[in-house]
């Protein structure tokens, strides 16, 4: 039997609720809603953090390698000892095409794809100018060789994909690797789509505030100064309706994509799996950006639909974005490399307790640490030599608190259970191979 093919579907600054079928009443996700009920959502999936304020990069390399954020990659490049995912595919006899954005080194890129088209090698940019590339074998991609196209990213790298998968005739399966730039700032999404959600309408999330309470080390980063302080209700709604109308386009692509699978008659053997780097404040806890370790940064969507999936489901368990890597290769019936970490979610989506999770952890450069069970939460802030950040506890119930709002850290009563976390975390830090413990 043929093996299934693979679409992974990787978005940019995708918070983990900003889903109408995670709870959202408001955005507009009508074609990620229709997969996730075609498949299993994870909705307690996590990122790693990073040790630099660019966190799409190492989180990228967290999925493309399943390892640690410690031991994946030394900037943008990415261990080159390290197996990754289209890599693996590729050497099963997987036809792999990239399309989109690569956050990575390009000698990592070149070992993992074997066609692409609409290629974007950087973190931001203006969505209406892109520079971009084609595929080329060994291809150094120099930026002055990049050209533009007159369309929203979003669509140029939609008509790319449904333009592979319309095109495709060869025997062996394939991988199709789709990386959008949305909802990543600038927040730019046509007008017909901005129109969808009125600022006034758009609620206030219930953790917002006006600042941060005390300085996590990172106040004055670019993200933060996306808008003045203090955080005023207006900003905040029309921030936040920017990002839904990036998100509801972006979700127009995706449907695009799912629609030519099904024209083709590829469908019924092909697995999607959809997914982001991290997640994003907008005026979550008075900050902006993902350089923070609450739980709209550190968590992110994934759905998983297809070919030998389960439908409908819906896994609570505590999972992480390495763990991406050897479900697909379960999925595929392709062996999982020795250097990969993370763990199959493959008997998680049938119901199975395998391979659960008791704890995930997570870090910002060497001012931020968090640790988390299925009830409990707790980020430890470093000050360091400099004088960037606050030497602070943070301990969240989250069962009671899911908004991250009362700290109980300073609470007598929970002293023995900061204790816990606390060592859990430092067990945590040495299982990843933290440098700061």
């Amino acid at each position: 039997m043929k093996k299934p093919n693979v679409v992974m579907i990787v978005a940019d600054d995708h918070r983990y609720d900003a889903l109408h079928c995670a709870g959202d009443p408001v955005v507009r996700t009508s074609h990620l809603d229709a997969l996730a009920a075609k498949g299993v959502r994870f909705a307690n999936t996590h990122m790693m953090g990073g040790r630099s304020a660019a966190l799409c990069t190492p989180c990228r390399a967290c999925i493309h390698s399943g390892v640690s954020v410690f031991r994946c990659a030394d900037g943008q490049t990415i261990a080159p000892h390290l197996a990754l995912l289209p890599e693996t595919l590729r050497h099963a006899g997987y036809a792999t095409f990239a399309v989109g954005k690569w956050h990575n080194d390009k000698h990592a890129f070149d070992r993992s794809f074997a066609g692409g088209s609409r290629l974007f090698f950087g973190g931001m940019n203006d969505h209406y100018d892109v520079p971009l590339h084609d595929y080329t074998p060994g291809g150094t991609y120099e930026k002055e060789d990049a050209y533009r196209l007159e369309a929203h990213s979003t669509d140029v790298f939609t008509e790319a994909a449904a333009e592979f998968l319309s095109q495709y005739e060869r025997d062996e399966p394939f991988m199709l690797y789709l990386a959008y730039t949305a909802p990543h700032d600038p927040r730019m999404a046509p007008p017909e789509y901005h129109a969808m959600y009125r600022e006034e309408e758009i609620p206030l999330p219930p953790n917002y505030m006006p600042e941060h309470p005390f300085d996590n080390g990172e106040l004055q980063i670019r993200d933060e100064q996306l808008e003045a302080w203090p955080r005023t209700p207006e900003a905040v709604r029309k921030h936040n309706a920017d990002y839904y109308a990036m998100i509801t386009h972006m979700d127009a692509g995706i449907g695009r994509v799912m629609r030519t699978l099904q024209e083709r008659g590829l469908a019924d053997n092909t697995i999607v799996v959809y997914t982001a780097d991290h997640g994003l404040a907008l005026g979550r806890h008075g900050l902006m950006g993902k350089q923070n370790l609450y739980d709209s940064s550190v968590r992110i969507p994934l759905i998983v639909a297809g070919s030998g999936v389960p439908e409908g489901a819906v896994v609570a368990d505590l999972t992480c974005q390495i763990d991406i890597f050897p479900t697909i290769c379960e999925l595929t019936g392709t062996p999982v490399p020795e250097t990969v970490e993370g763990r199959s979610l493959a008997a998680a989506m049938r119901g199975s307790d395998d391979g659960r999770r008791a704890k995930v952890g997570a870090a910002y450069k060497e001012l931020q640490r968090m640790i988390k069970d299925e009830r409990w939460k707790l980020i430890r802030y470093t000050k360091t030599a400099d004088g960037q950040g606050t030497d602070k506890l943070q301990l969240f119930d989250l069962q009671e608190d899911p908004w991250e709002i009362n700290d109980l850290s300073g609470l007598p009563e929970y002293a023995d259970k900061v204790e816990e976390l606390l060592y859990k975390l430092r067990k945590w830090q040495e299982e990843v191979g933290d440098p700061f413990l």
